[in-house]
């Protein structure tokens, strides 16, 4: 059973990770998007890992919307933020928001580390935006592409689309061996949606 859904966001299947229940973060967070006009589309699988990716990336409002919908639903989902950025007392309100301190100096590397976090959880949703930056790109970061594939889970693809004001979900994919073939697949995929100042390009 999922749970109660209204007219800006749907509700969460129960193998969703989900934060502790607070009336006033999931009141705020809808109110955020009332208050914008927007809405969340399509449905949530019921899947308890997935490496969760958000295009188009073009503006710095994306965060506030996607913040917004994350505190409204109360889904718990990572982020990675460079260390450097984990000091008090911003450190309290990024691990509010579901931010992880990563460490890039690791020999490890960045998409070792967030598999190691994927493959460790038995409940863990990892968020990241495959363009790495607001400005046009030609190539996307194959970086969640790498993590998927290292920590066998699937990839949950949400848009961004400005015109209508929504914030939808798409279906899952399965990555294969071929991580140019799921690029172009997962691009093509996100053609119709247009961002606050682009599309994909």
């Amino acid at each position: 059973m999922t749970a109660t859904s209204d007219d800006i966001l749907p509700g969460l299947p129960p193998g969703v990770p989900r934060v502790k229940p607070n009336r006033f973060t999931r009141w705020f967070g809808r109110s955020i998007l009332r208050l914008g006009g927007w809405r969340l589309v399509g449905e949530f699988p019921d899947e308890p890992r997935v490496v969760l990716i958000g295009a188009p990336h073009s503006s710095n409002w994306d965060g506030i919307w996607g913040f917004a919908a994350k505190l409204g639903l109360g889904l718990d989902i990572k982020i990675l933020g460079k260390r450097e950025l984990f000091w008090w007392p911003l450190s309290l309100l990024l691990d509010a928001l579901g931010v992880i301190a990563i460490d890039r100096g690791r020999s490890s590397g960045v998409v070792e580390q967030a598999a190691a976090m994927l493959r460790g959880h038995e409940r863990f949703w990892f968020g990241l935006a495959p363009e790495g930056t607001r400005k046009p790109v030609e190539h996307w970061k194959s970086g969640f592409l790498k993590i998927a594939r290292a920590a066998d889970v699937p990839v949950l693809p949400v848009y961004f689309h400005y015109p209508h004001r929504v914030i939808g979900v798409g279906p899952l994919f399965h990555v294969g061996d071929d991580t140019e073939a799921d690029m172009r697949r997962i691009r093509e995929w996100y053609r119709p949606w247009q961002g606050r100042n682009r599309g994909t390009v």
